[in-house]
C-alpha cells in the first residue's frame, strides 16, 4: 500500500519544483531518501506554499496564523541548516497546508455547492488543530487533535501519509465508548494490533460530541479509501455511520471557486 503514498509524494514533489521554478520562488529540497520540496516564507505577506488570497486570510486571523508555527517533524535533519526553523506547513506534501489553502480562501462558504457537500452554514469559521476530547474509560479525555472543525463537522485530512496509524487493542480499549460503537471482531487487525486508529478515534469523537465526521483524502490513494471502508463497516450504530463520510479532494475541487481550482490543479494535480 505504501507504493500509492510514494507515487503521490513523488508527483507532488515534481509539481512543487515546477511550480517554484515557474514563479522563481526559492525552495529547499530534503536530503532524505524520498526528496520533498519545502517553501520558506517569501516575506511577511506571502508564502510560496500558499495561494496568496488564502495566505493573507491566514495572517489576518490569530488562530489560523498560529498554525503556521507547527514544527516540521524532520526539518532539523532533512533540510540544510540555517537561521530558519522549518515548519510543517512549508512542505509541498503537507495535508495541513492543503487544508488551509482551501478552507481559508476568502468567500469559500458563499459557494452553495461547497456548503451542500459538507452540510455547513454560510458563516461557519474553520478551526484548525482542535482538541476533540474523546472520553476515556477512566473519566479523562484524549488530547489528540482533529485537523479541522467546521461547526458540527470534524475533519481529518490526508494526502501522502502512509496510513491512518495502527494501535494495540489495549490502547483502543481505554476509550469509553469503543465497545459500544465498534464491532471488535470485524475491525481490520493483525493479531492484537488494529489498523485505522485515527479513523476509529474520530468516529468516537463524533459519537461523543454528537457531531458529523469527514475524512478528506486523495482519489489517487485507493489504499486509504479501502482503509476507510474497513473501519466504517465495523460501526454498529447506523445513525452514527450516516454522520460519517469520505470526500476526495477531487470531489471537493468541483465545487470550489475557479481561482482555487486552478491552483489545486497546477500545484497538487487535483482535478475535478
Amino acid at each position: 500500500m505504501g507504493s500509492f503514498s510514494a507515487s503521490l509524494r513523488d508527483e507532488l514533489t515534481a509539481r512543487g519544483r515546477a511550480y517554484a521554478e515557474k514563479r522563481r520562488i526559492d525552495v529547499s529540497e530534503s536530503h532524505s531518501r524520498f526528496p520533498v520540496i519545502c517553501f520558506p516564507p517569501s516575506d511577511k505577506r506571502s508564502h510560496g506554499n500558499f495561494l496568496p488570497q488564502s495566505y493573507r486570510a491566514i495572517l489576518s486571523n490569530e488562530h489560523w496564523r498560529s498554525r503556521l508555527q507547527k514544527p516540521h517533524t524532520t526539518g532539523k535533519n532533512a533540510f540544510p541548516r540555517g537561521d530558519y526553523s522549518w515548519r510543517e506547513l512549508d512542505s509541498s506534501v503537507s495535508s495541513d497546508a492543503l487544508l488551509m489553502n482551501i478552507f481559508c480562501f476568502p468567500g469559500l462558504f458563499a459557494e452553495i455547492a461547497v456548503r451542500s457537500l459538507l452540510n455547513v452554514e454560510p458563516h461557519v469559521i474553520p478551526e484548525f488543530g482542535v482538541k476533540a476530547r474523546v472520553p476515556l474509560a477512566n473519566g479523562r479525555f484524549d488530547r489528540t487533535e482533529v485537523d479541522m472543525r467546521l461547526g458540527h463537522l470534524l475533519v481529518e485530512a490526508k494526502l501522502t501519509e502512509a496510513d491512518f496509524q495502527r494501535k494495540d487493542l489495549s490502547v483502543l480499549s481505554t476509550y469509553r465508548d469503543f465497545g459500544s460503537v465498534f464491532d471488535f471482531e470485524s475491525l481490520p487487525r493483525a493479531g492484537k494490533t488494529c489498523a485505522g486508529y485515527q479513523l476509529i478515534r474520530n468516529v468516537l469523537a463524533a459519537h461523543a460530541n454528537h457531531t458529523a465526521f469527514c475524512v478528506m483524502l486523495d482519489a489517487r490513494r485507493p489504499d486509504l479509501r479501502e482503509a476507510w471502508y474497513s473501519v466504517m463497516r465495523s460501526v454498529t450504530d447506523c445513525e452514527l455511520r450516516v454522520r460519517c463520510q469520505m470526500l476526495t479532494w477531487q470531489e471537493l475541487s468541483a465545487a470550489l471557486p475557479r481561482r482555487l481550482r486552478s491552483f489545486l490543479g497546477e500545484k497538487y494535480g487535483i482535478v475535478a
